[in-house]
């Protein structure tokens, strides 16, 4: 398997009652998967006990919304409770077929598989939009993957572009820094908030609700998009203040800022791409199975071009909400079953 993120693990709690060896390698130098590259403030927006995997409860903190490092911390026990095989850090750079197996060409040598199950998630991928004059600005750019927190950005005006929970948190906590000197929270659609009694929780019943109408032929009642943004607490604040409104999106970038449709400019020294991730799945073009649209033809989680490879937690289209802490476990539960039964055929 690639990867030890929360997808990773998931599997390896099946893998370890399978019979099959296996084993796990990881990119990382230590465990926690893409949570360690997070923002030191960003919270879930699922209490703890809706943001588990498999086999044991993440441990309630202080706040009803666990933090990154709460997260990174579970994970970190997980792995060790459960005795996972994680070889770290082992950068699999591409993956090629063989006649009996496929090769893993490895940071740390060449190794052979069976099967492989990816689940190297979307870190290591951002998406990063082509944005009007963005060649033009002369201030910094970063994606959110390496925001790091509103230090770097004291006495500086910050553009953030992005209308989901990840763009709300950041602009909620930059806006409420008095060392930032100004921020702009920038959006190709009014974003959605939802009410403060929703979280992740409610969304995640309420998407299982309609996964189960679905698979039983019904008609599901139309949903709340797992898109629309969570009051967690920093963003519950910035509401209240007045610091957390979202303008729309500038019409392009020149040297200084932004400048919007109607000839309003706005100065602003950096520009935070709040913007999304793309499944990191370079190792795999080897094989032929990457489509134009950046994913993998499956059934179920097997690659259909390459049915020595399966994928888990890149989406719904590898697993029902198979990229949450909460949903992964049953397409990970179902990966292993299929990959054991076609190894013992």
């Amino acid at each position: 398997m690639i990867g030890a993120g929360q997808a990773g693990l998931a599997a390896g709690y099946y893998l370890r009652r399978s019979g099959l060896s296996y084993r796990i390698l990881d990119a990382g130098d230590a465990p926690g998967g893409a949570w360690r590259h997070a923002w030191p403030s960003l919270q879930l927006f699922s209490p703890a006990q809706w943001s588990s995997l498999p086999g044991w409860l993440m441990p309630r903190g202080p706040a009803d919304y666990p933090t990154r490092d709460e997260t990174v911390a579970y994970l970190a026990e997980y792995e060790r409770r459960y005795e996972l095989p994680v070889q770290r850090p082992v950068v699999v750079q591409r993956v090629t077929a063989g006649h009996d197996a496929l090769h893993l060409h490895t940071s740390a040598g060449p190794l052979q598989a069976r099967a492989v199950i990816a689940a190297t998630g979307s870190w290591a991928s951002p998406v990063i939009p082509d944005l009007p004059g963005r060649a033009d600005f002369r201030g910094d750019v970063l994606h959110s993957a390496r925001y790091a927190g509103p230090l770097p950005f004291a006495g500086r005006r910050v553009l953030v572009v992005g209308g989901g929970n990840s763009g709300a948190q950041i602009a909620a906590e930059l806006g409420d820094d008095p060392r930032v000197a100004g921020v702009r929270w920038t959006t190709r659609r009014a974003p959605n908030f939802l009410p403060e009694a929703v979280d992740g929780r409610y969304l995640f019943e309420q998407a299982t609700a309609r996964y189960r109408a679905v698979q039983a032929g019904q008609v599901p009642d139309p949903p709340r998009s797992l898109g629309d943004i969570v009051r967690v607490p920093p963003v519950q604040r910035a509401l209240e203040r007045g610091t957390l409104v979202a303008s729309p999106m500038f019409e392009r970038l020149g040297a200084g800022g932004a400048r919007w449709a109607d000839g309003t400019e706005w100065r602003a020294d950096a520009l935070i791409l709040a913007t999304g991730f793309h499944p990191a799945l370079a190792p795999f073009a080897p094989l032929g199975v990457i489509e134009p649209t950046g994913r993998v033809l499956v059934d179920g989680t097997r690659s259909t071009r390459e049915p020595r490879l399966w994928l888990l937690g890149y989406g719904d289209w590898t697993g029902f909400a198979s990229a949450t802490l909460i949903g992964v476990g049953r397409a990970a539960r179902a990966t292993v079953d299929q990959v054991r039964e076609s190894l013992l055929d």
